[in-house]
Parts: structure tokens; sequence; C-alpha cells
């Protein structure tokens, strides 16, 4: 779907240009992301402050963590875009190349932890079934060393990829080829 083109880079407010530039440098590509959100310049730049808010600060949660919640609850929201992309980013922190295919199809059958399987039944219920969150919900976290803090973050990674989840869909925004390989084998030792 070509309704909504993406920008060219050359086009694009300096600060934006240059946050896009840092990305290229250490990925090694532009995530197709970066550029299609980039058409409505205030947006993108409140969007990716909340992303960056949310998965770039210290929590009780890892990068791993934040990945995973990503992962199955864009799955559960059917989107490719973000299935794609973070379970690449998922695979590499995790340094599992199988756990981010295993949560996106079924996370309860899933090589990971109890904790993390706490965490994700959260997720899914906040992602699914908000309006039942009640304290048992929160028990279950605690149960695994989780504090309301945490599941606040629980709570909002999984609403702000909500809303990710249905932009990138809508758009028919895809994923970078680059991604689909991405922590699937170790890499070489140099």
């Amino acid at each position: 779907m070509d309704r909504y083109p993406a920008p060219e880079l050359k086009d694009l407010p300096e600060d934006i240009r240059l946050r896009v530039l840092e990305v290229q440098e250490k990925a090694g590509f532009v995530p197709n992301v970066f550029l299609a959100l980039a058409r409505r310049p205030p947006e993108w730049r409140a969007f990716f402050a909340y992303h960056d808010a949310l998965m770039l600060k210290d929590s009780g949660l890892s990068k791993g963590d934040r990945e995973m919640i990503v992962t199955t609850t864009s799955a559960a929201n059917k989107c490719l875009y973000c299935v794609v992309a973070h379970g690449a980013i998922l695979r590499i922190y995790e340094k599992k190349p199988l756990v981010a295919d295993q949560v996106a199809v079924n996370y309860r059958k899933a090589d990971i932890t109890p904790r993390q399987r706490a965490m994700l039944d959260f997720a899914m219920k906040v992602c699914l079934k908000s309006d039942e969150i009640g304290e048992a919900d929160f028990a279950a976290l605690q149960a695994h060393g989780f504090n309301d803090e945490d599941a606040w973050d629980i709570a909002a990674i999984t609403a702000f990829f909500g809303l990710s989840n249905r932009m990138a869909s809508f758009s028919n925004m895809l994923p970078n080829p680059e991604f689909y390989a991405m922590g699937r084998s170790p890499k070489p030792k140099t």
C-alpha cells in the first residue's frame, strides 16, 4: 500500500534525521518505522520520546523482558512489523534463537522462566482484557518478585505497543528484511 509514502531521509527535520542516522549506524539499516512515522514530525517526536521512556530506562524489567512483552502482545494484535522487528531484538537480548517464535505463537509453551510467564500472563490480560485486571493479577506478579512499578511498566509497554501495532498494521508497514535473520545464529567470533 502506497497511501502513506515514507519521506526521504534528506527531507526530514534535522533532529529526526540525526536520530535516524544514529540508528542506521548502530543497526546497519534504517528500520522502516523510523521513516514511516516521520511523515508527521511532532507525532514522531512524541512517539519516540515515550518509546525511549519505556524501553530504555532502568527498571525491574530487563531489556529482554520488555522485548518479550512487545513480541507476545504484538502477536496477539496480529502486527507483523512488531512481531518480526521486536522478535529479532528479543532473540539478541535473550541470546535464544527460538524464543521470539515461541512467545509469538504460544508463550505458555515457550522456553521461558516462570517469572517471564507471570509477566506475560499480566501483559496479555492488559492487552486483551484490561478491564478485568484485579488484585489477583497483581498478587501473581508479586509472587514472582515484581512490584507495582514493574506492573505499571508491563502495562505501559503493552498499551504503547498496542498503539504502535495498530499504526503499523493499518498503514501496511512491513518489516525490513534484515530483521528476519537477526539473532537466529550466533555471531562469528572475531
